[in-house]
């Protein structure tokens, strides 16, 4: 058994239920206890059962990620034990039951083993439903919880399963798009560097010294732009969450967006602006002081992007030929959400179309 894994930027802390529900209902839970407190059966058992559920709840509401496997797991159990305790103790008309409510749901998002949660929540159900009967029979004017209604503090054990689950799967995929960066960004430059360096070698051997160094410097200067790439890569990676209109006009001054983008995905939305930022950066790469207009039409069942430029400002003789493989990388891209994308002369500049499904 072990505790939960953490998840990755996308879902870490950060939960809705973490951040707003678990506090809200927490809170509830212990002012409508106090506020209602002249309903409590048993105050002297009640108030000690009261301060134990109240504080192993609020205590489990923090991340606790070093706290250790088998002190979380005594953590979650005792608050789950007093909150269903609890719920003999107080009628109807109380709060009191959230307690191990709350508990339940707690397991179930903390704990990775379903057994595990689903055991502390079920047991702590047992005990409400005993005890529940037992109160029931001792004093039939209290008016406690039915016993059948008792049990039904075990459920949120499987909304907590759920949410943890949703929480791990979206890590995978917050992983699984680092691994795209990382391979789109890294893995067509050091194809290209070593290809040039195999190149030079080659003319190197063959004599022809002068090329042989052309192709280092043209391996150099792959180099210096996979770093500037990794440098926007990772500064992308870190303000992800940035609406895709305000994060595509700080490439480019010209930017018009037509349609509503804020419905699109997630990962069609970083396309367009992955399949962007490389438009930009070639254009400014062969086409330096060239104008560059970028246009996202979004419609019902398709996005395009377009980035146009137009021919250089300046020539120069210093900017090493392309290899193309950006723009492998950006059909790839493209293919992979079942896109497609088209690149070519368009006049005096260069166009770069990107057509994705909605």
């Amino acid at each position: 058994m072990r505790a939960v894994d953490e998840p990755g930027p996308a879902t870490r802390l950060g939960t809705f239920g973490d951040q707003l529900v678990r506090p809200f209902l927490l809170l509830f839970a212990i002012g409508g206890t106090v506020v209602w407190w002249r309903a409590v059966l048993w105050p002297g058992v009640a108030l000690p059962v009261f301060v134990v559920a109240g504080a192993s709840a609020i205590v489990a509401l923090f991340p606790l990620r070093r706290l250790p496997l088998g002190w979380l797991v005594t953590l979650l159990s005792v608050a789950m034990l007093s909150g269903s305790v609890l719920v003999p103790l107080t009628e109807q008309t109380t709060s009191g039951p959230f307690f191990a409510y709350l508990a339940a749901g707690a397991a179930g998002s903390r704990l990775a083993s379903r057994k595990a949660a689903a055991g502390i929540a079920v047991t702590g159900a047992v005990l409400a439903a005993v005890l529940t009967a037992v109160i029931a029979a001792l004093d039939p004017d209290a008016g406690p919880w039915p016993w059948w209604l008792a049990l039904t503090v075990a459920l949120p054990v499987y909304i907590g399963i759920a949410q943890r689950e949703r929480n791990a799967a979206l890590a995978l995929v917050e992983r699984g798009r680092i691994a795209r960066e990382i391979h789109d960004v890294l893995g067509h430059s050091l194809s290209g560097i070593a290809l040039q360096l195999d190149m030079s070698d080659a003319l190197r051997e063959s004599g022809r010294a002068e090329q042989a160094d052309a192709a280092v410097r043209k391996a150099r200067a792959l180099a210096v732009d996979s770093m500037a790439e990794t440098r926007r890569a990772v500064h992308a990676l870190r303000q992800g969450a940035l609406p895709l209109g305000e994060s595509l006009r700080a490439l480019a001054a010209d930017v018009t967006i037509s349609g509503s983008a804020r419905h699109i995905g997630a990962e069609v939305a970083h396309t367009v602006l992955r399949t962007a930022q490389e438009a930009v950066t070639n254009a400014a790469k062969h086409a330096p002081g060239a104008a560059v207009s970028v246009r996202l039409a979004c419609r019902a069942d398709v996005v395009r992007l377009t980035v146009h430029n137009g021919p250089a400002a300046e020539q120069r003789g210093d900017l090493a030929t392309g290899t193309g493989l950006g723009l492998v990388g950006m059909r790839e891209r493209a293919a992979l959400h079942g896109g497609t994308l088209e690149a070519g002369p368009d006049g005096a500049g260069w166009t770069v179309e990107l057509e994705l499904p909605r």
